[in-house]
C-alpha cells in the first residue's frame, strides 16, 4: 500500500459499531421469518437500495417493511428494529480521526440513511462535544448523495468533486463488496476485518 494523503472511511463497522443480528432478530420477533433473505451486510433487496438512494422516503420504506409484518405492527415498532443494529461509538475513533484530520485529508462515504443517522448523531454526540462534520472535509450520505456503493460511480464521484487523484486515495471499509468497487475506481483500499483492527492501520 502506497502512502495516502487522502483516506475515505465508511461509517457503519469502521467508525461505529454495528450488529445486524440485532435487527434481523427484532424483526424475525416481529414477525418477518429469515429477515436475512431481505437484508444482511452483503446484499439487500429493492427497497433497501431505494431507500438508502433517497429514492423513497422513510414512510414508504416503513409502510414496505409493515406488508411483510402482522396487521397491528405499528411504524415504531419497524423504526426501532431498523435501529436495532446501531451501536456505539468508542472514543477512541473519535481520537484518530481528530488526528489524521491534521495530517490527511479525511471524508466520509457511508451507505445510510435518514431513519439511521439521527440515531448515529445522537451516538456520536455521546462521546464528541463536536458534531461529526467537523472531522471530515466533507461527508458523503448516500441518501443525500442519490447513489451508493459499490457502484464505482460513487467513489468516481467523490474523487472527481474534491480534485482527488484515486491512486492517492485510502478507502476503508468493512464490507468486501465494496472494497471491490472501490479498487475498481482506482482507490487504494484496505478491507477491515475486525472492528478493532482500525487503530492498528496507523500505529
Amino acid at each position: 500500500m502506497n502512502k495516502a494523503d487522502v483516506l475515505i472511511f465508511d461509517l457503519g463497522g469502521v467508525l461505529i459499531r454495528l450488529d445486524y443480528k440485532r435487527t434481523t432478530h427484532a424483526f424475525e420477533q416481529l414477525g418477518i421469518e429469515q429477515f436475512e433473505m431481505l437484508y444482511n451486510q452483503a446484499a439487500q433487496t429493492d427497497v433497501f437500495d431505494r431507500f438508502e438512494t433517497g429514492k423513497i422516503s422513510s414512510m414508504q420504506f416503513i409502510n414496505s417493511l409493515l406488508s411483510y409484518l402482522p396487521e397491528g405492527t405499528t411504524a415504531n415498532q419497524v423504526v426501532h428494529a431498523w435501529n436495532a443494529m446501531i451501536l456505539d461509538v468508542p472514543k477512541e475513533r473519535i481520537q484518530l480521526l481528530n488526528q489524521l484530520r491534521h495530517t490527511h485529508q479525511v471524508f466520509l462515504l457511508s451507505n445510510t440513511n435518514d431513519l439511521h443517522m439521527p440515531l448515529v448523531r445522537r451516538e456520536w454526540a455521546k462521546v464528541s462535544s463536536k458534531p461529526m462534520e467537523h472531522f471530515f472535509e466533507k461527508m458523503y450520505l448516500s441518501y443525500t448523495l442519490g447513489m451508493r456503493k459499490p457502484e464505482v460511480n460513487t467513489f468516481l464521484h467523490v474523487c472527481h468533486e474534491n480534485g482527488i487523484d484515486p491512486e492517492n486515495a485510502l478507502f476503508i471499509d468493512d464490507s468486501i463488496q465494496h472494497i471491490e468497487g472501490a479498487r475498481k475506481a482506482g482507490l487504494q483500499v484496505h478491507h477491515l476485518l475486525g472492528f478493532d483492527q482500525l487503530d492498528a492501520l496507523f500505529s
